[in-house]
């Protein structure tokens, strides 16, 4: 009888996929989104939590124009029976979607701020290291400023509902969604800007450069008809190609439980636009890297 041939150990190393260069499994992408919604997102909430004189801060100009202002101009801006409005309203009424936008302009402007710092200091570079195009790095960071935006509009909301404002409870889902759109713009302009602002020191100047024209050239705190009433064509013109406008209005109209659907649709397409240009010209080497190699 002739003996069986002896078998010869198998080296796993040697039969592996890399080793025999068969293609190898692709790796599970929900847990690494996951972990890194959880990442980005759970870090700039719990740093905006454990820093509540920053809440404080963002809401200190909304309510100063709401209780001061509307005090002192409530006979100075008179608002006419346009839509949304079916009847004349209080000038604090009238100011309420202004600026919750507003909260959400000046956050949106802050979480791009953070993101300069982020990248100049690398900490951008080392959350590239997970196993992800660098597209839902950016996501994620425009969806942590969003909800950081939408948390403060929703305290300012509730501050000016205690202050006389009154609010339909049948069209809080359609604000709520209002405030997550308009929220979305503004944050993804704030993304934009962070990618093409090349130092932290610069960032202050072009926030000032486009808070306050997008905000008062707008129907936050006057009707758009106050400008065609004066004769300021040029400056109507500016209002109604400014997005912050159709933030604005979205806001207004959705209180109301009404849709507009222009502003709705350059609120959504803004904000695809902004987010596109911030992806395509994010640059994670910039910054950090090069001030370290010409050092």
């Amino acid at each position: 009888m002739q003996a069986a041939p002896l078998k010869q150990p198998v080296n796993p190393h040697l039969t592996s996929p890399v080793a025999t260069g068969l293609p190898q499994a692709a790796p599970a992408r929900l847990p690494h989104l996951a972990r890194a919604l959880r990442a980005v997102v759970g870090r700039e909430i719990n740093k905006f939590l454990r820093q509540p004189s920053r809440l404080a801060s963002a809401l200190v100009r909304p309510l100063l124009w709401f209780v001061v202002f509307s005090a002192g101009f409530h006979n100075v801006f008179g608002v006419s029976i346009v839509p949304p409005y079916e009847t004349y309203v209080e000038y604090q009424v009238y100011m309420v979607p202004g600026l919750l936008a507003m909260v959400a302009l000046f956050n949106g402007m802050q979480s791009s701020l953070s993101m300069v710092y982020d990248r100049e200091m690398g900490v951008m570079r080392l959350l590239l290291t997970a196993p992800l195009p660098r597209g839902w790095l950016l996501a994620f960071k425009l969806l942590a400023g969003t909800c950081l935006s939408v948390l403060q509009m929703a305290v300012f909301l509730l501050i000016a509902l205690a202050f006389g404002v009154t609010l339909s409870w049948q069209h809080v889902p359609l604000l709520f969604l209002a405030m997550v759109s308009g929220a979305t713009l503004l944050a993804a302009l704030g993304l934009m800007l962070s990618v093409y602002i090349k130092q932290l020191e610069n960032f202050a100047g072009t926030m000032n450069f486009v808070i306050f024209p997008m905000f008062f050239i707008s129907p936050a705190l006057y009707p758009l008809w106050k400008l065609e009433e004066s004769g300021a064509w040029w400056l109507l013109r500016l209002a109604q190609w400014n997005p912050f406008t159709h933030v604005v209005e979205t806001l207004r109209f959705a209180m109301y439980g009404q849709v507009n659907v222009l502003s709705w649709a350059v609120v959504v397409g803004g904000s695809a636009c902004f987010f596109g240009l911030a992806w395509w010209g994010y640059d994670p080497q910039r910054g950090w890297i090069k001030q370290r190699g010409a050092a």
